[in-house]
């Protein structure tokens, strides 16, 4: 097994644990964090909060106990605002990143809003104001040995193509490619990956059934409802191309993690085997694409 395919990550996301209220039953730690570990996986993003102790020695008991270590984790900041200073929780959270030994950030430009269903406009004061506070963010983490980077996200204030391409141009932000969330923002994540590989410093793979996509487009279906009803699917088996992705990455020499992302709502506990079915078709499919 070659180092590459060890860089393989897993997200509690992908059992159902999300950080938004009323998102759906949620698993417990030690469930996730066993099924991990039996599928292979070496390293972890760390949930929301209150997923993982914030104690930081009790945190890294946890993940030693599953053969675990902390790859980062997702951090949802409101940076558009000019009554909320970002830095503030900025300050909160990068203690626990050190003590876990967290080397990424993933931001997310946070609406301000509950959920990912609905967001306000963007004045040009606003857009400003963003993207300013990420390269103050990005910055202030560096001195702390973390690098952030940023996730377009549907339902944020960065989500669409034209969104991506102004935080590109307006800012020195790495970016976390996350292959779902960008294509149902209408970007191909593939014909970015090959566009502007040195922006890219982590990886979210998740693989999208199209048509559910089209339907959040159009407003037909919240993302949500989307997410419910199945949009995001298996590595290999929905209509992103994992494939070229990861040869762009590679061709460019990327040597961050890649992480298995497949957003999952939990109606109840799970019967059978439950989500780990899914990850473990993705970390199968990804393992042979790493291989070759």
């Amino acid at each position: 097994m070659t180092g590459t395919v060890h860089r393989i990550a897993g997200a509690p996301i992908s059992w159902g644990v999300c950080e938004v209220p009323g998102w759906g039953y949620q698993l417990p730690a030690d469930q996730v964090l066993s099924q991990m570990s039996e599928i292979g996986l070496s390293a972890t993003e760390l949930g929301p909060d209150g997923f993982l102790p914030a104690d930081p020695d009790e945190l890294a008991k946890t993940l030693a106990a599953h053969d675990l270590h902390a790859v980062g984790g997702f951090t949802p900041f409101v940076l558009h605002r000019d009554d909320i200073d970002p830095m503030i929780e900025l300050d909160r959270l990068l203690p626990g990143f050190e003590a876990a030994r967290a080397g990424v950030m993933v931001l997310s430009a946070d609406s301000g809003q509950s959920g990912y269903d609905a967001r306000p406009d963007l004045d040009e004061a606003g857009w400003q104001r963003l993207l300013h506070n990420l390269d103050r963010v990005a910055a202030h983490a560096a001195e702390h040995g973390i690098r952030a980077v940023l996730h377009p996200h549907v339902g944020t204030m960065v989500e669409t193509g034209p969104e991506v391409r102004r935080v590109l141009d307006g800012s020195a932000v790495s970016l976390c490619l996350d292959t779902g969330h960008l294509l149902i923002g209408g970007t191909d994540p593939a014909v970015l990956a090959g566009q502007v590989p040195d922006r890219i410093a982590h990886t979210h793979f998740k693989d999208v059934d199209l048509t559910y996509a089209r339907k959040v487009q159009a407003g037909l279906l919240t993302y949500t409802e989307a997410v419910r009803e199945g949009m995001y699917r298996p590595l290999g088996t929905g209509d992103v191309d994992v494939a070229a992705i990861v040869g762009h990455l590679r061709g460019n020499g990327y040597d961050g993690w890649y992480v298995l992302e497949q957003d999952t709502i939990l109606t109840e506990p799970p019967a059978g085997e439950g989500p780990v079915a899914d990850v473990r078709t993705s970390v199968d499919y990804l393992r042979s694409l790493l291989a070759e």
